[in-house]
């Protein structure tokens, strides 16, 4: 079945088409660069010789720049448009890939984490920009599905970025430390370049208004986040995302190093392609949710994925081995629908308060950062298995948000 996701309309002028379609470029990018980190987390826990809470700063860091700059991207959207704001944003992105190079000379894991911190302030920017100008561009009726459907080139990113880390940097496990760690600076060279030429590409392209004017004087000021602050609906939406993106994180980040504790004869490589394999399921998860929210509403659905992918959880918790690992692996096709239609959901009916929203929701994305850390240091003080209880507890927080708004019915 073929979702119906209100693109453009196809008498729109060819300026709204090629907006959209760079503007889905970038969900590709962002995805390659997420989960790339969940390879260097295994590539750094070898090179550095670190714990499972050392190399949990990985996505620490990485997600501390989102935290940290995704008010400053919504204050250029704000006052210059999401096209600006994307701009910037692509150019911190490559800014940040080509650090990986001193670092590697260097071999400062500090320096690796600044890098990183760097690449995520520019999707910080990326991000605020992207979700909310894909939402804007059609009916509010179908704004999930068409950010479902645009959120797809995510996972689609994300797969590119594990193969290529899985083929370039883990290539070699037996390798020694200066040769192990140089081993990033080709892929992270080739994602700078990548990175620069879209960004030339979107300042060279018109793009129609909805993308380039800014906001009314009245979301600019501090009052705008005031009035967020004080809404409660509001402030769940954010708690939701917090909790959310920190399940799909560490789950991601520490499949990995599950699998090399459940399945030691797989090896560190071997893994990496099982964790492409659950980027894969969340990628089909995308197209098939956008499909039935064409039949049932998106809080409906993943009030039913939440509570499911609680459950996997709770099987890896305490069953391991080969079922536990395809607990994880599956899990992921049921993550597929959450952050989308939790923005979406969470920015509803917010008018000219969209753009600052859609700031605090990416600022949310802290939860990578945080709740990844904590299943670091679980698993340091009892096991791998015991840290997945918190992503466990993250999808039942998922899932009463979504009970909240099981009922909510929108028009065109």
């Amino acid at each position: 079945m073929t979702p119906h996701v209100a693109l453009p309309h196809q008498d729109a002028p060819p300026a709204s088409w090629r907006a959209l379609l760079l503007t889905v470029g970038l969900f590709f990018l962002w995805g390659m660069a997420n989960n790339l980190n969940d390879i260097l987390i295994a590539h750094f826990r070898a090179v550095f010789t670190l714990s499972d809470l050392q190399s949990g700063l990985v996505q620490s860091a990485f997600y501390l720049g989102y935290f940290c700059f995704a008010i400053p991207g919504a204050i250029v959207m704000q006052r210059f448009g999401y096209k600006t704001a994307v701009v910037q944003g692509l150019v911190l992105f490559g800014l940040g890939a080509l650090l990986f190079w001193p670092a590697s000379l260097m071999l400062s894991y500090g320096f690796f984490l600044l890098a990183l911190f760097v690449i995520a302030s520019g999707l910080a920017f990326l991000e605020t920009a992207a979700n909310p100008m894909v939402a804007a561009l059609g009916s509010a009726a179908s704004a999930e599905r068409r950010l479902n459907l645009a959120q797809a080139f995510n996972p689609l990113g994300s797969i590119a970025g594990v193969s290529l880390g899985a083929t370039f940097i883990l290539a070699d496990e037996r390798a020694g430390d200066v040769a192990a760690a140089s081993a990033v600076r080709l892929p992270y060279l080739a994602i700078a370049l990548l990175v620069f030429a879209w960004a030339a590409v979107i300042v060279a392209t018109r793009f129609p208004a909805v993308a380039t004017q800014p906001s009314a004087p009245e979301a600019r000021t501090p009052g705008a986040y005031r009035k967020l602050l004080a809404s409660p609906r509001y402030l769940a939406g954010v708690g939701a995302q917090f909790l959310y993106v920190g399940a799909q994180v560490g789950v991601w980040s520490f499949l990995i190093r599950y699998v090399a504790v459940e399945l030691p004869s797989l090896g560190t490589q071997r893994a990496a392609w099982l964790l492409t394999v659950s980027l894969a399921l969340f990628m089909a998860g995308r197209f098939v949710g956008a499909a039935l929210m064409a039949r049932m509403s998106g809080a409906r659905l993943m009030l039913l994925f939440a509570v499911a992918d609680a459950g996997l959880c709770v099987v890896a918790a305490t069953l391991g081995g080969l079922v536990g690992v395809a607990a994880l692996v599956l899990s992921s096709a049921l993550m597929s629908i959450m952050y989308p239609t939790i923005f979406v959901l969470t920015l509803r009916d917010l008018g000219p308060l969209t753009k600052p929203g859609a700031s605090m929701l990416v600022m949310a994305i802290i939860g990578g950062a945080v709740l990844t850390a904590l299943m670091g240091l679980v698993s340091d003080l009892g096991s791998i298995r015991a840290a997945m209880l918190v992503p466990t507890a993250c999808f039942v927080g998922v899932a009463l948000f979504a009970r909240l708004h099981r009922h909510d019915r929108v028009t065109a």
